[in-house]
């Protein structure tokens, strides 16, 4: 049985209070998605609301209580291991954050890490990458994807290359950045 446009009324129009507990409530279930930046977030409730006030008081309100914060997103991409300094900066610019909390984050990183990080990602793709034409140019590009950067992925080449017999043939540091000059 279809009921008539008359039975259905529209909905009473909320109060600015009901407007901004619904708002709220909806922020709240973003972030326990995920974390998200505050211009994630932001741009989640200019979505829903064409109030900027109502939508910097929410998301004040949010940060107050500490459920956003970019500091926590940053330190939390910048922790990420199987991928590299210039991966992080990349996602933590396209997710809204501040130069200055990307540069803080991405200099707190460990080269040393870094750099036996790529070389452990390495020695497990390696054995997939060795069956390809170039496999030091399919490991670089590998590599490079990640965000590594270049004098990383040379070493970890230079290993996991020696490591498993293959030629060794890589330039050594000296050459290959007076090739890039």
């Amino acid at each position: 049985m279809r009921r008539s446009r008359e039975s259905n009324p529209l909905p009473a129009p909320r109060s600015p209070q009901e407007e901004r507990d619904a708002l709220l409530a909806y922020a709240f279930r973003a972030l326990g998605g995920r974390a998200l930046t505050e211009a994630e977030l932001r741009g989640k409730l200019e979505k829903r609301s064409a109030d900027p006030a109502l939508v910097q008081e929410v998301l004040a309100r949010v940060q107050e209580l500490g459920y956003q914060d970019d500091a926590h997103v940053a330190r939390a991409e910048g922790g990420r291991h199987t991928v590299g300094r210039f991966r992080v900066r990349q996602t933590l610019k396209r997710r809204g954050v501040s130069e200055a909390l990307i540069q803080q984050t991405v200099e707190a990183r460990d080269p040393d890490q870094e750099a036996q990080t790529a070389q452990a990602l390495l020695e497990r793709r390696w054995p997939a990458l060795a069956r390809k034409r170039d496999p030091r140019a399919s490991a670089y590009a590998f590599l490079a994807r990640r965000g590594f950067a270049g004098d990383a992925i040379w070493a970890a080449i230079r290993e996991v290359s020696a490591a498993a017999g293959a030629a060794a043939d890589v330039p050594d540091d000296a050459a290959w950045i007076d090739e890039d000059a």
